[in-house]
């Protein structure tokens, strides 16, 4: 449409961000479908290596006697565990178990925001870790909310530990590297607005002959 002075106006061309990258939006429907699936996968495997390793550990090693596999550095122990790593907490049972159930809410209410692969797999880890502890907390001795876990990986005179203690050490390390690396929850990363998992932005020379082809077009 001309303007009030006769000249063709011209089409308004897209505005390059401030920044020089594009814009992030929210991962599509089915992106986030494919991350919720990989943590629900990952948490899912977790607990039943977990669970099915520990079904082992009772009923093939007798409690207190130690089988070496690597010296003196690691080996099996059985320990039915009342309290957390290091045997902290043993008189708190109970305390620990409103503790994992706290956990397994935030994550599972945190999963519903997930953008970014990084923290579903650190997230899959954690929920899969701290269910594998919780359901031994409410079925095995001595009852509910007071159950003992099953631990049986002894690392030298440290600590005995259980499957669902690797994936939460795991799963905390990754919650640690996407921190320092500013990648958040959603996906985004510190400064920039954009995915974490996207692909890169498209080049600046692409973007200017795109906007060139529009105002000709429009001038046309």
């Amino acid at each position: 449409m001309p303007t009030t002075d006769g000249t063709p106006a011209q089409p308004d061309l897209p505005q390059e961000p401030a920044s020089g990258r594009l814009p992030w939006t929210r991962p599509p429907v089915s992106r986030r479908r494919r991350l919720l699936t990989l943590l629900t996968g990952l948490t899912l495997g977790v607990l039943a290596v977990d669970q099915a390793t520990k079904v082992w550990a009772v009923a093939s090693l007798a409690p207190g006697e130690r089988v070496a596999l690597l010296g003196d550095l690691f080996g099996l122990q059985l320990v039915r565990n009342p309290g957390a790593a290091l045997s902290i907490a043993t008189g708190m049972t109970w305390v620990l178990t409103l503790v994992a159930v706290v956990v397994v809410v935030v994550v599972v209410r945190a999963s519903r925001r997930i953008g970014s692969t990084g923290w579903a797999l650190a997230l899959g880890l954690l929920l899969g870790g701290a269910l594998g502890n919780l359901v031994d907390r409410m079925v095995r001795e001595p009852g509910p909310a007071r159950g003992h876990v099953i631990d049986f990986l002894a690392y030298g005179d440290l600590f005995v530990g259980n499957v669902a203690d690797i994936a939460i050490v795991a799963a905390a390390i990754l919650v640690v590297l996407l921190t320092a690396r500013g990648v958040h929850l959603d996906g985004t990363r510190d400064g920039t607005g954009e995915a974490a998992d996207a692909a890169p932005a498209v080049a600046d020379g692409d973007a200017a002959d795109g906007a060139q082809r529009a105002h000709d077009g429009g001038a046309a």
